[in-house]
């Protein structure tokens, strides 16, 4: 198989849309994702996976925190923002939770800290230790075959 079919094969799972954010030094950083999961509920634990490209990846390494933004389905811009499709320059307003930097709307905010680090292939995983959540009633905004979606009820 070829790069091309992998990622196209993995676009086959709908995801929902995240957007990772950290602070070092008084700066905000975010990163839209989709790599993201639960790990453990005692104690509570995500993952995380950054490319080795990203310019977030030095950043949560030596802050050793990030929080995952997970994105309503009226937040598409955030997203295209945090991923580089939009390249023009827009003011984005950041929350706080447990003194870490969150999106308001999102239809969930998870404040966590690194509690592990690990190197797989061309990405880091990072565990977090969940700090704290701040949840709201909205749709999801999803991510398949690399188109951005709405949830319908069948």
């Amino acid at each position: 198989m070829d790069d091309r079919q992998f990622r196209t094969a993995m676009g086959k799972f709908a995801t929902g849309v995240t957007v990772i954010a950290t602070e070092l030094n008084g700066e905000i950083h975010g990163m839209t994702a989709n790599a993201f999961m639960s790990v453990s509920l005692d104690p509570k634990l995500v993952v995380i996976s950054i490319g080795e490209r990203a310019k977030i990846l030095n950043k949560i390494k030596e802050s050793k925190i990030f929080t995952v933004n997970i994105l309503a389905e009226d937040q598409q811009e955030l997203s295209m923002i945090f991923a580089g499709q939009i390249k023009e320059s827009r003011e984005v307003i950041f929350d706080r939770l447990d003194g870490k930097p969150v999106l308001a709307g999102a239809c969930a905010q998870v404040a966590c800290e690194v509690s592990a680090v690990h190197v797989e292939g061309d990405h880091t995983l990072f565990i977090g230790k969940v700090t704290d959540i701040h949840l709201e009633e909205k749709e999801p905004l999803v991510f398949f075959n690399g188109k951005y979606r709405t949830l319908a009820e069948v």
